[in-house]
């Protein structure tokens, strides 16, 4: 009620500045000046009319800018969000799946895929290194080295 009743007064205050803007006499920039007839536009008087006038404008002014700030600070409402009414995403059932701890290492470059043309490849693929063949007495592949029992951070 009380910013509806603030508005009201505000949007009144705006065009009583225009008004009082546009009444206001100019300070000899008009075309009048220019041929001699400064005097000719003297509605409310030489003197009298505006100060009235200046003052009136410096009031409204005031006015202006004051409800400006007062209308910004009565009309922000409380800070809401734009997803305030929508509903969360629903919880995950299963935890993410967790990656390797040791990279599996590529043994050798992919072979590659023949032209569609059927034309053969403009430089030929290098051959595939063999690996050197296991000792014999070993049957079980190598593993991996276990993590520093300290941390990271120690």
């Amino acid at each position: 009620m009380l910013y509806w009743a603030f508005l009201v007064f505000y949007i009144l205050v705006c065009f009583l500045l225009l008004v009082v803007v546009l009444l206001q006499q100019g300070k000899g920039g008009d075309i009048a000046a220019a041929f001699g007839g400064a005097s000719s536009q003297t509605a409310f008087g030489a003197r009298a009319g505006a100060t009235v006038l200046t003052r009136a404008t410096t009031i409204l002014g005031s006015l202006f800018m004051l409800g400006a700030f007062a209308l910004g600070i009565i009309g922000k409402g409380g800070g809401g969000s734009v997803v305030s009414g929508t509903a969360s995403p629903p919880a995950q059932s299963k935890p993410a799946p967790t990656l390797p701890t040791t990279p599996a290492l590529p043994t050798g470059t992919p072979p590659a895929a023949p032209p569609a043309g059927g034309s053969p490849p403009a430089t030929q693929p290098q051959p595939q290194q063999q690996q050197p063949p296991a000792a014999p007495g070993k049957t079980e592949p190598s593993k991996p080295a276990p993590p520093p029992a300290g941390g990271a951070g120690s």
